[in-house]
């Protein structure tokens, strides 16, 4: 049965702790494209990571893998979910999936928050793509530097993933995109489809 896992991102401590926010995975357009996802007969889920401000790669790692990876599935991720996808797949080029659609990924350049070690210790596979029907990334020419840096780095690693650029999306978080919705998204999942 196909399914979809759907990654958040790296929330600041205020941000994670705050009491009138959602959690992770239930902001922006996560909880939006999972429903979709449902209404499609996917069976789409979206872990949270505890204490996703501070992240500890093994954390995510077991979180992760709760989940069944299988041919049939779709990974999704947001910022510093779509980094751990790369370094999941790099790490683990036995698995395989139907398709990886990377929002924002963050790789661990600074951009401002306290720095991590989460990203060390493995190289970028470029084959990553080989071993899906489709990895695609995107991202906005409104990121944040460090974004922008781990675009080009993937550009520069990747082989045969498509890049789609958005104007005015920022870190595709709700200040620039300013709606849940994110269609976009939603076709990138669902293309080739019949």
């Amino acid at each position: 049965m196909r399914n979809a896992i759907i990654l958040h991102g790296r929330p600041d401590k205020d941000e994670y702790y705050n009491p009138e926010l959602p959690s992770q995975s239930n902001m922006e357009w996560k909880p939006w494209l999972q429903r979709q996802l449902q209404l499609k007969d996917i069976i789409a889920q979206t872990p949270e990571i505890p204490m996703s401000f501070d992240p500890d790669y093994e954390t995510w790692k077991t979180e992760f893998e709760r989940y069944d990876i299988t041919l049939d599935t779709v990974l999704v991720g947001h910022s510093c979910g779509a980094g751990f996808l790369v370094k999941y797949l790099s790490q683990h080029p036995e698995t395989r999936v139907e398709k990886v659609v990377l929002v924002a990924p963050w790789l661990g350049d600074d951009y401002g928050g306290p720095p991590t070690d989460f990203f060390e210790g493995y190289q970028i596979d470029p084959e990553i793509a080989s071993r899906t029907k489709g990895l695609t990334v995107f991202h906005s020419d409104n990121d944040f530097e460090a974004i922008q840096i781990a675009v080009k780095r993937l550009k520069a690693t990747l082989k045969n993933a498509n890049f789609k650029e958005f104007h005015g999306y920022g870190h595709f978080c709700m200040p620039h995109m300013t709606t849940a919705e994110f269609p976009e998204l939603l076709d990138e999942c669902l293309a080739g489809d019949a």
